[in-house]
């Protein structure tokens, strides 16, 4: 089964087999975006810093702050590069716990998931050559992966790189989504292609990554088998 969801700024596609686990996701995701718009409220620099943010009372902070903050520290980049992949990454907890072994969220681009087959996660690359013609073939596994994007040329997220996509597969979707920005941000032109994977090779729990910019496609790490798709 898949449903959309869609919560203010919230758009994404929850997978599960049952009904009963997308609710979950449903019911995770607001819970937490409510716990996020809480915390903003009284601590608005959260929201609009482009660097990281310290968090003096690290025991009265939501969890969602906490692993936001965490994830993009780690790049030197602002909390809310991660809000997407985290979001994704709770609901599939959620879904995981109540007893899901076949659950995905993905939140405007931004992929996490458990799985109990095989699953193709397609990439969208703006005009690129590449777009919505390559996916990377994702095998069952029980433990949570996360695969997000970045884009400096799609969508309306701020970025200060020019990759049609730069994708990051971890363990966690939250850092995941983290490092997706901080890799599109070192791609300035062709040449910064080779480099750029310094951005975030020193990270613990990133397995590998793929920046595609215009006709070129690079990858770093372990990346699944990358298949051709109609």
């Amino acid at each position: 089964m898949k449903e959309s969801f869609k919560l203010k700024e919230t758009f994404a596609w929850i997978t599960a087999d049952e009904k009963k686990y997308i609710e979950i996701a449903k019911e995770e995701i607001k819970q937490r975006r409510k716990e996020l718009e809480r915390f903003v409220r009284w601590h608005p620099y959260f929201l609009v810093t482009l660097e990281s943010y310290q968090i003096e009372e690290r025991n009265k902070i939501p969890e969602i702050v906490r692993r936001m903050t965490e994830s993009t520290g780690k790049f030197g980049i602002g909390p809310m590069s991660a809000v997407a992949g985290a979001l994704a990454e709770f609901a599939v907890e959620a879904m995981r716990d109540a007893g899901a072994t076949h659950a995905m969220v993905d939140n405007g681009g931004d992929v996490a998931l458990i799985n109990d087959r095989e699953v193709l996660v397609g990439i969208y690359a703006g005009e690129s050559v590449f777009s919505n013609r390559i996916a990377v073939r994702i095998k069952p596994s029980s433990s949570l992966s996360g695969i997000c994007t970045s884009s400096g040329t799609v969508g309306h997220s701020i970025s200060f790189g020019a990759a049609d996509a730069a994708t990051v597969i971890s363990n966690s979707a939250s850092l995941s989504d983290a490092a997706a920005t901080a890799l599109c941000n070192s791609v300035t032109d062709a040449h910064s292609i080779s480099r750029a994977f310094h951005a975030i090779n020193h990270v613990e729990g990133i397995e590998g990554a793929l920046i595609i910019y215009k006709d070129m496609l690079a990858t770093w790490g372990k990346i699944p088998e990358i298949v051709k798709i109609k």
